[in-house]
């Protein structure tokens, strides 16, 4: 796909997805707008310039893969789709409904581009994991990207995963925490504190990188770093701002999962608007 290499094209693009994501949750009147709106500059840079994907052929065998652990924020993922191609645009208005295939976790099948199932939260480190083990003894080129909560790392199969990628030195395997400090209960050093984080992917085995998950330079320059990682796992700590570019959601832990009603929204587009 061909890539968007302006910086400033790729900050247009995460506008629009946001916006995309404000009016989609707005019309199911349900879904998770903080995270996924603090996820819409990862997701842009891995869409629209880091992936190696082909919209056209889905399931071209030498595509990166991109497995969605914290499924809950689907809302990033269906924009960033649509917006590459995958799936006409019009069909993200049918978020959550009955019979629609943008379910409020993403379903394998359901539409094309959609590489895991996901709900219970703590899985996806562990599917990316077999996919990269595969991937490495066939000495594929590809890569395995897994988008992850911090929250999400309360779970103890994450762990177990990421001690298995460490013995197997997957440097084919990229994970990617989106560092909000939030969930649904509160902030995470509130519900289960998890400081010195990046120490303990470190004591894992793992090449750790810390990035303003809101920059789009910084970002760019945390993927582009990894080619010259050959040994070892990577983490991709991304330190966002929930609920990103609405100034009424930014670091509110109340909106990880609460739409906004049809007058949020129109101030919410308002604001994303002037910006972009």
């Amino acid at each position: 796909m061909p890539k968007l290499e302006d910086v400033n094209a790729l900050k247009s693009m995460a506008s629009i997805i946001r916006q995309d994501i404000i009016r989609m949750l707005v019309e199911s009147k349900s879904g998770h707008p903080a995270g996924s709106l603090g996820l819409a500059d990862i997701f842009t840079a891995l869409y629209f310039n880091v992936m190696r994907h082909d919209p056209k052929k889905p399931h071209w065998e030498d595509r990166d893969r991109l497995v969605l652990s914290n499924g809950h924020v689907c809302p990033v993922l269906y924009a960033s789709l649509a917006n590459a191609g995958y799936f006409p645009k019009e069909q993200l208005m049918t978020l959550r409904k009955l019979g629609s295939p943008l379910q409020g976790h993403p379903h394998r099948g359901a539409l094309p581009g959609i590489e895991n199932s996901s709900g219970p939260l703590g899985q996806g480190i562990s599917m990316a994991v077999g996919m990269a083990l595969v991937g490495k003894r066939e000495g594929k080129t590809w890569r395995v990207y897994t988008i992850t909560g911090d929250g999400e790392h309360n779970e103890g199969q994450v762990w177990e995963a990421l001690l298995l990628a460490s013995k197997y030195k997957l440097h084919n395997l990229v994970v990617v925490v989106d560092r909000n400090s939030i969930q649904i209960d509160g902030t995470t050093e509130d519900v289960l504190p998890l400081e010195p984080f990046s120490d303990k992917y470190r004591a894992f085995g793992w090449n750790v990188i810390e990035v303003d998950g809101n920059d789009m330079n910084a970002i760019l320059g945390a993927f582009r770093s990894l080619d010259s990682v050959t040994d070892m796992p990577t983490v991709i700590i991304a330190d966002t701002v929930p609920g990103k570019g609405v100034s009424f959601m930014e670091g509110k832990y109340g909106w990880h999962g609460k739409a906004p009603n049809k007058e949020d929204g129109e101030k919410a587009i308002k604001e994303l608007e002037a910006e972009s």
